[in-house]
């Protein structure tokens, strides 16, 4: 688990916001939780490691 937190923000549509705030809290989970886990997948997809000092390795953009 990461040991530091940075701030995220995102710019959308509030019904789609109101929606999947609806599904997460339906599954039990934050929306916070959710996009980390999004986040970890693409950058697993990717083949791109990061290491816990915030120096990425592999940024390749495919």
């Amino acid at each position: 688990m990461e040991s530091k937190t940075a701030r995220f923000t995102v710019l959308m549509d509030p019904r789609k916001k109101q929606a999947f705030e609806k599904l997460c809290a339906s599954q039990d989970l934050t929306p916070s939780q959710v996009v980390r886990q999004l986040i970890r997948e693409y950058l697993e997809k990717h083949d791109v490691t990061y290491l816990t000092d915030d120096t990425p390795k592999n940024p390749q953009v495919k």
